[in-house]
């Protein structure tokens, strides 16, 4: 049974604790808020943005959801910051801007 943080101390033994990078079942990265590691937020443009939706496809995280044939705001409860989406853009619609 794996420790949860608030039960590992400078007490716990390493054997205790659950194996790092290992997947132990499969799409298990949505019950996690990764956000928080993010330096850049992306920031979307609507006004400029085409629908094309040619970034969503490039996010590593996917964290531009679809509804209706239209992207939608950025998931940043997951998006890591990493800036694939407004390289991708053709239209300049979606730009990183420093902080989260």
């Amino acid at each position: 049974m794996a420790l949860k943080a608030e039960q590992i101390n400078e007490t716990t033994r390493w054997q205790d604790l659950t194996t790092g990078l290992q997947i132990h079942e499969p799409a298990t990265s949505k019950h996690f808020a990764t956000g928080e590691w993010r330096t850049k937020t992306p920031v979307f443009d609507s006004e400029k943005c085409k629908q094309c939706l040619l970034c969503v496809p490039y996010c590593p995280d996917s964290c531009i959801p679809v509804k209706d044939g239209k992207r939608g705001e950025f998931d940043l409860l997951h998006c890591k910051g990493c800036g694939i989406c407004e390289a991708a853009c053709p239209f300049q619609a979606i730009h990183m801007q420093e902080g989260k």
